[in-house]
């Protein structure tokens, strides 16, 4: 979290703590993209970032999405591969659970 610190013309000083936008966010937005575009038909209920694995050349950011469709609710865990230094996406997996 951050602060910023804004002025009014009267004098009156007025701070507004704002959240950074978290790292895995871009990673966040792609896992939710690809995820209803191989389920049209399901909403997503609830998102985790359930944390990302480093290494030197290939690094791993994995989501978990909660989705619900026809009346099921259904998880659906996301792995998405990229290059460390680049972060070029290599691959992204998806693994269906009913937990």
């Amino acid at each position: 979290m951050f602060l910023t610190n804004l002025t009014i013309d009267d004098g009156t000083q007025v701070l507004h703590a704002q959240q950074e936008i978290p790292s895995y966010a871009k990673w966040g937005s792609l896992a939710v993209r690809k995820t209803k575009e191989r389920y049209p038909d399901a909403a997503i209920v609830d998102y985790l970032h359930i944390g990302k694995e480093y290494g030197t050349k290939i690094s791993t950011e994995k989501f978990k999405l909660w989705l619900r469709q026809d009346g099921k609710e259904f998880g659906v865990f996301i792995d998405i591969q990229f290059e460390t230094d680049s972060e070029k996406l290599l691959d992204i997996k998806f693994r269906e659970t009913n937990r």
